[in-house]
């Protein structure tokens, strides 16, 4: 069941039944209103239905079944009537767990353990989450304690750029209602970013969280959302200093509102504060204020869709010494930008333009760059043969950025992407090839690879790639392609597969490979991740979870391993085992030699009560 408005990921409780009959299948699926937020008082819900057909590459829907429209644009959902009786109690939930782990770090160091530090320990706890219903479409959720230890790793990456690299959030208390917290849809400001909350960047450390209280819904026509949370110091053995490090504590704010309007339209605004504990300066706090307006339609031209979406961008300075006039100090402080888009079939199309100033850097966002002016278009073309009945459809596009230096003007990166072709096989097997044409100057060196530097200057060059995809029904499934052409100075020819095999229903393997092989002037290297994982599900009850990872840049290896019992939807029992090696030997298959860095298991127990 994908709840939580837009947002997929987000579980509530719910429950399922199927069945084989003589005449065909069915299914059930039974969603307590308790489990949802609406009107008890609305005869008529906007509803929409979607059956996925693997062994025929076919989606059916109940209403949206035109191309322009989709499962997911609800303007085009269908109606519910004659609802009546309804009734989500006094909509108070509690939800209590407790987890019991082992934890072992070793020292490494002889002088290390020689401190005192104590490398084997077995943290516990208990945790509760109340969540309480304020109106039937509003609802307040108070979390003491919260705990994520079912929640499962990130995918591993090699980063080769200069920039951060996003990771998906993962937690469920972040992911329910989180569709109210996005900002300017489509764009790339990205002024609240959750991962920034019980998650240190720097060590990867996670950071335990005393307290988070949390409102999402709607009041009439305004869609609301708050976050006050705070977290707790957090002490660690830091392996490559050898010795203990503490991440202090922290108190977050966000609020959020957003005012429908027309049929499809909305405008909204969003403030968060980070309070940091007192520096040598005396600054302790962060604070970001934004809007955002989004204008659409259905009826653009007869019944093309059309989106405009703006939005603006302050946080607040975070040098005290910094002496700026409101002008000035705006625009460096500030992102602001605009995007129109024809997201329609066969012809879709875009354009956008965007301002990043110097120093904007919202303290509880997710920036990769900033003091730069980008512009963007792009165009795409969807046939579909009408003669080639093993053809669904071909895909062409072209898209072109340009990016200048805020200050100087100076063209710093242009990038032209093309599609050359793209097919999509009606037996849901496809391919893409690409081309594209990166012009960019470099203004300060950086490392992509240790003692590799990459110079300040102007590169351009060409790469190439060709993507092969097979379709989801499929045994034993193929998901990968091949990039090559220039990087930077040099060459580079980037390999990455994904093979799924499905040897038995609820039995589901894969293994990931990415390779990286770069020569430069100045050096060659290659990049490896290996990924590992399994899936079993011997019932709808319980579940295994397995993942291994590792990548040849960080000399890292990652176990995660984890059971769940669904003893009853909304009591659940978590086994979860992790465990981290270095590897110390000239390579993963060459004399490997994995020292531990840490491993532990946890034991979790959760239990839902509903008035």
């Amino acid at each position: 069941f994908g709840g939580g408005g837009a947002n997929k990921a987000w579980d509530g409780i719910w429950e399922a039944r199927t069945a084989r009959r003589a005449d065909g299948w069915s299914a059930e699926i039974r969603i307590p209103f308790r489990t949802l937020n609406f009107d008890p008082g609305l005869d008529e819900w906007g509803i929409n239905f979607q059956r996925t057909i693997r062994r025929q590459n076919e989606e059916i829907l109940w209403r949206g079944f035109r191309r322009n429209q989709g499962l997911f644009n609800p303007v085009f959902a269908g109606n519910l009537t004659g609802l009546s009786g309804m009734s989500q109690g006094i909509g108070l939930e509690a939800i209590p767990s407790t987890v019991a782990s082992w934890r072992n770090v070793p020292c490494g160091t002889l002088s290390a353990c020689a401190t005192g530090y104590d490398a084997t320990t077995f943290p516990r706890d208990l945790s509760l989450d109340v969540n309480y219903s304020l109106t039937s479409s509003l609802r307040a959720s108070l979390s003491i304690n919260t705990d994520f230890a079912e929640v499962e790793s990130d995918q591993r990456q090699v980063n080769l750029t200069r920039f951060p690299l996003r990771f998906p959030e993962r937690r469920g208390f972040f992911l329910e209602g989180s569709n109210i917290f996005s900002f300017n849809a489509g764009g790339d400001a990205s002024p609240f970013y959750s991962r920034n909350i019980g998650l240190d960047a720097g060590s990867g450390q996670q950071i335990p969280i005393l307290y988070g209280t949390r409102v999402t819904g709607q009041v009439g026509a305004y869609e609301l959302g708050f976050y006050q949370i705070g977290t707790g110091d957090h002490t660690y053995f830091d392996i490559g200093a050898g010795a203990e490090a503490t991440v202090q504590g922290e108190d977050f704010t966000v609020a959020r509102v957003r005012r429908r309007f027309f049929e499809q339209s909305s405008f909204g605004a969003l403030y968060t504060r980070r309070s940091r504990a007192p520096t040598s300066t005396g600054f302790t706090d962060g604070h970001t204020a934004g809007l955002d307006l989004s204008l659409s339609s259905r009826s653009f031209l007869g019944d093309n869709n059309l989106d405009f979406q703006a939005f603006v961008v302050w946080n607040s300075e975070l040098d005290p010494t910094a002496n700026r006039s409101f002008t000035g100090g705006f625009g460096d402080l500030s992102a602001r930008g605009f995007q129109i888009m024809f997201p329609n079939n066969p012809w879709s199309a875009q354009a956008s333009y965007r301002e990043f100033g110097n120093d904007y850097d919202p303290s509880l966002g997710f920036v990769t760059r900033n003091g730069f002016r980008r512009t963007q278009q792009r165009l795409g073309w969807a046939p579909r043969p009408e003669g080639i009945s093993w053809i669904r459809n071909f895909n062409f596009s072209a898209q072109l950025v340009n990016l200048w230096q805020l200050d100087s003007g100076r063209l710093d990166e242009q990038a032209l992407q093309l599609d050359l072709l793209s097919v999509n096989f009606e037996s849901g097997d496809g391919f893409d090839l690409q081309a594209s044409r990166t012009n960019e100057y470099l203004d300060r060196q950086f490392e992509v690879s240790d003692g590799v530097p990459i110079a300040v200057g102007r590169y351009e060059y060409w790469d190439y790639r060709l993507n092969l995809r097979s379709a989801g029904r499929r045994k034993v499934g193929f998901f990968g392609g091949m990039s090559w052409g220039g990087f930077w100075n040099g060459d580079r020819t980037q390999m990455n597969g994904r093979v799924n095999y499905r040897p038995t229903p609820g039995v589901s393997l894969g293994v990931n490979l990415e390779k990286n092989d770069v020569t430069l002037p100045q050096g060659a290297f290659e990049a490896y991740v290996y990924e590992l994982d399994g899936q079993w599900n011997p019932s709808p009850w319980i579940s295994f979870t397995n993942m291994l990872q590792y990548d040849d840049v960080s000399e890292l290896v990652g176990l995660f391993a984890r059971m769940r019992w669904i003893v009853r939807p909304g009591n659940d029992v978590y086994i979860v085992y992790t465990h981290n090696w270095q590897n110390q030997g000239a390579g993963l298959l060459e004399q490997p030699w994995l020292h531990t860095l840490s491993r532990g298991a946890s034991v979790k127990l959760n239990y839902t009560y509903r008035f």
